[in-house]
Formats: C-alpha cells, sequence, structure tokens
C-alpha cells in the first residue's frame, strides 16, 4: 500500500465502506454512503492534468479525490480505453465508479465537454451517450492491426481501440455462477428479445439464463428449456419465449413467461404428425433454424426415434394448422429454417437436393445451393426474403445473397484473399433494419491478416454493398465453443458475441456485446 494512504487508515476504510456499494457517484452523503469530509490521499500525488484527456473530454479529478459539477454532465471512471460512464446530476461527487473498470489501475473521472451530448434510447445506460454527435462506422477495407486491449470488466463501457465503438461485456461466467462459459447460442437465433431488454445466455450445462440487457444482471435460470431447446422470442412480446423439447422429441412447441415462469403448449403436432410417418419421433429445425419475423409460421424437419429423415412440414401458429408437408425420402437436411415474410421453408442439405426454397405448401421449389453452408434468411430493403451464404465452391469463395422471389443471386464479396480461407456466420435477424446482415468471421488461414478477418461486419444487401467494421472480437479460435457465432437484435443498435479474449481456452468463453447508434447503418 502507498505510504500515504497507511497513514490515514480511517480515511481509507470509509472509502472501503464506498467502493462496496453500487457505485458512489453523486453526492456521497445523498446516496446513503458514510461521508467522508475530506478526499483520500491520490496514490504517487498525482495531479489532475487536463492536458491527458482526448479530444471532447476534459479531467475533472484523480481517482479517490471529490470535484463539484455545476450542473448535470456525462463523468467517465477509468484509464486508457476502459471506462465506467454515467450521467450524474449537479453537486458534490466522488471520484471511483462500481464497477472497477481497470481494478489495480490508478484512474481518472473526466467530463464530457461535448454540449448535448447525443441520448440513444436504443442503447443500454452503458452505451446511451457514448457516441458525439456526426460519429461515423469505418467502412475502409483494410487488415488492421490487433490492438492489445485488457479484458473489461462485466458491464464496463469500452471504447473499441480500432473502430471505436461501445463495447460492453455482457456477462462473467465465473461470478455469475454459470457451468463452463456463459455463450451467445447461434448468430441465427436473437439473443435479445423485442424491446432489447433481455438477453439469453447458454451455459456448458445445456441451462438457458436470462440476462437483463440494460444492467447485465442474470436475472435466472429459466425452468424447461434445455439443450438443443432452440429458445425464440415473441416478436412483439418481450416477456414472451417459445422453446421445444430437447433434440424436438415429443413434437411440442412450448411458450414460457419468462417473468413469471407460466407455461402453455402452442403446438402439439404428435397425433398429426405420427398419422403422416407413422414412425415420427421428433420435430425440429436442428438447431439453426426460426420462424417467421412475425412468429406466424414455423418449418420443421421430422425425424424417428435413430435420427433418420422422414419429412418436412409448414405449420401456422395462429390457426393451429399444419399447412403443407415433404417427404425427403430418407435425405435428412442439415437444417430447415422459414423465412422472414413466411412465404418459403427453406430446407438446407448436403445430399443431392442441396439447399432449396419450397414454398409454404411445397408445391414450387427454388435451388439455392448445391451444398448447405454457413447462411441466414433475411429481409431487402424492398422487404424481400434474401437468403445470404458463402459458397466455397466458386473461384472466390463469395458471401452472397439470392432473392427467394426472384432467384437473381447477387455477389456480395469474395473470402478467397491471397490464398486465405475464412470461416464466418451471417446472422439475417435484424428485421427492423431490412437490407443489412452481420457477418462474423474466424478461424481465417492460409497467409497473412486480410481485410475481413476476426470481425465484426454490417453488410449492405446490395451489390458493391457497403461493408462497415464494428470491432475485433478478440477470441482465439479453439473448438466450437469458441466461435464468435455473433446475432444482431432486430434494430441493429445490438450485436452479441462469445470471445474467449485471446487466452485460447476452449471453455472460458463469454457473451460481449457491441452497441451502434440507430442512424449508424446508412
Amino acid at each position: 500500500m502507498n505510504p500515504v494512504l497507511k497513514n490515514d487508515m480511517a480515511v481509507w476504510k470509509a472509502a472501503l465502506v464506498c467502493l462496496a456499494l453500487v457505485g458512489c457517484g453523486g453526492d456521497v452523503a445523498d446516496s446513503g454512503a458514510p461521508f467522508v469530509s475530506a478526499p483520500l490521499p491520490v496514490p504517487n500525488s498525482e495531479s489532475v492534468d487536463a492536458a491527458l484527456a482526448p479530444e471532447g473530454w476534459e479531467t475533472i479529478a484523480n481517482q479517490y479525490q471529490y470535484f463539484t459539477l455545476d450542473k448535470p454532465a456525462t463523468v467517465r471512471f477509468g484509464v486508457g480505453d476502459t471506462w465506467v460512464t454515467r450521467q450524474l446530476a449537479a453537486g458534490r461527487v466522488y471520484c471511483f465508479f462500481n464497477p472497477d473498470p481497470a481494478p489495480g489501475k490508478f484512474k481518472t473521472c473526466q467530463r464530457s465537454t461535448v454540449t448535448d451530448p447525443v441520448s440513444d434510447p436504443a442503447l443500454s445506460p452503458a452505451c446511451a451517450t457514448f457516441y458525439a454527435p456526426g460519429f461515423a462506422l469505418t467502412s475502409t477495407r483494410q487488415a488492421d492491426a490487433i490492438p492489445t486491449l485488457a479484458k473489461p470488466a462485466k458491464g464496463a463501457a469500452v471504447s473499441e481501440p480500432t473502430y471505436k465503438t461501445c463495447l460492453v461485456r455482457a456477462t462473467d461466467h465465473t461470478t455469475d455462477g454459470l457451468s463452463g462459459f456463459a455463450r451467445n447460442d447461434y448468430s441465427r437465433r436473437q439473443a435479445f428479445n423485442a424491446n432489447s431488454t433481455k438477453q439469453l445466455v447458454y451455459a456448458l450445462d445445456g441451462s438457458w439464463h436470462v440476462y437483463d440487457a440494460n444492467t447485465r444482471a442474470r436475472l435466472k435460470k429459466l425452468s424447461g428449456p434445455g439443450g438443443d431447446a432452440e429458445p425464440q422470442w415473441h416478436p412483439t412480446n418481450p416477456d414472451l419465449l417459445y422453446y421445444l423439447p430437447t433434440n424436438g422429441v415429443g413434437m411440442k412447441l412450448h411458450e414460457l413467461n419468462v417473468s413469471t415462469g407460466a407455461t402453455r403448449v402452442v403446438g402439439d403436432f404428435g397425433a398429426r404428425l405420427k398419422a403422416r410417418w407413422p414412425t415420427a419421433a421428433a420435430a425440429w429445425t436442428k438447431s439453426e433454424g426460426s420462424p417467421s419475423a412475425d412468429g406466424r409460421y414455423w418449418c420443421f424437419m421430422v425425424d424417428t426415434s435413430n435420427w433418420s429423415s422422414v419429412g418436412v412440414f409448414t405449420w401456422d401458429r395462429d390457426t393451429d394448422s399444419i399447412l403443407g408437408t415433404y417427404d425427403t425420402q430418407g435425405e435428412r437436411p442439415d437444417h430447415v429454417s422459414m423465412s422472414p415474410s413466411g412465404n418459403y421453408c427453406v430446407v438446407s442439405g448436403d445430399g443431392p437436393r442441396g439447399t432449396a426454397a419450397f414454398s409454404r405448401d411445397f408445391s414450387t421449389k427454388t435451388q439455392l445451393l448445391s451444398k448447405s453452408e454457413h447462411s441466414d434468411l433475411a429481409l431487402d430493403a424492398n422487404g424481400d426474403d434474401i437468403y445470404v451464404a458463402v459458397d466455397y465452391q466458386s473461384n472466390g469463395g463469395d458471401v452472397f445473397m439470392l432473392n427467394l422471389r426472384t432467384g437473381v443471386r447477387t455477389a456480395l464479396f469474395p473470402t478467397y484473399l491471397s490464398g486465405t480461407a475464412t470461416a464466418l456466420h451471417i446472422s439475417g435477424k435484424a428485421f427492423a433494419k431490412p437490407g443489412w446482415v452481420l457477418v462474423s468471421t474466424y478461424a481465417d488461414y492460409g497467409g497473412a491478416q486480410q481485410w475481413l478477418h476476426r470481425k465484426l461486419l454490417a453488410v449492405q444487401l446490395k451489390a458493391n454493398p457497403t461493408v462497415y467494421t464494428l470491432a475485433h472480437h478478440r477470441t482465439a479460435s479453439n473448438g466450437y465453443w469458441t466461435e464468435p457465432v455473433a446475432s444482431v437484435n432486430r434494430d441493429f443498435t445490438r450485436v452479441a458475441f462469445n470471445s474467449n479474449w485471446g487466452s485460447g481456452s476452449d471453455t472460458d468463453v463469454d457473451t460481449y456485446v457491441v452497441e451502434i447508434p440507430a442512424s449508424a447503418l446508412k
């Protein structure tokens, strides 16, 4: 301990009481914390130096000092690229906020000098006032170095060093009490509920958890879903969640109220499917499908008890009616999914059928690809259903889009660059921001780092698209659990992704979120 602090233990003990609280921002006397009559001595006698603050900020106090605000202001506490940011009322403020954004490092308090800071209601409190007016995402395609960045504390807003976006660590599986990891489940599943107030997280033991997407607090372990239960948020009710029995065995679809725990069966397919296929035992999408954007239309594949395929069917939630069936003749799909409009059931596979889009009654078929690759279904700016995938069989290893109504295919960008190959996932779940998809790239090999590698990318659905880089995900690939599998919320303001933060561990994985302004994609 610094000798100066050793000589003032009474003040130090008072500070420890303050640190144990949620935070010490604002007047300590008003917050219920013990009032400390004098500032704590500052380690190494460092002085407040406004010259150390970047443009848009001014340093107003060192850690453990008091300062006075003559009017409400945006104040951040931290060091380097790691900060906790708050909106504070006028008054006397103690310069230490919880959670500590950089434990063990000497920090300062800085006040925003931007007049009338922009507050974006679509973002969490940590990021709501992060962005200055006129902020623009980076669309330059270049292989930027990945700067070292200390793993953020849970809940702290961090400026992504290269792309200056708001990055927040959403989980800490160790302190949250989750088994093995706290992951975003998959790119093709929406992590966020209808109004982005809740977030789904998956643990190594197969349990599902709901987090507060604004405070990052773990709210509860869900009772009902387990393993490959394929949870899907209700499109308008933020408390409702659909899920299947594990691997679809039992052929029922449940609806769960995550706030009250109440559950009900909304679709019992067993008798109807057995009448069509007597050996039917499981109905699911095989973990990668989703319903239409409005939650009404669903497409499921049907397996026997030994996991051989018998068929695919479409279902209308509102009328509880099966709309069409298709015999797979033993060619088991890799997965199936409904398109956002509900007009098409996409059956994806590596057999002779390949990947094809069928009309809802299976009367028409459009061939999409000869194989099953990482892909998702999205809406373009005109509201058409779009299949977005990577085609490793093409000369350029193209990421492409195909309009399900017109059949027109458009290349978006190549992935075979300078002898490299790149693994990636696609998330097309930004239904309220049509014309954009999220791409997360990982596990590149074969040569030097290229512009698309190890990034989260917002990709425009048009020829010669604008591609914005949102962040480096900083995961060191080591098996399936470390894949970033980034997924996007409905209005493309929040992106959830996984990272082991460069550790190389196959299970020390947490979920992080990048938040961008609602007006950022243009």
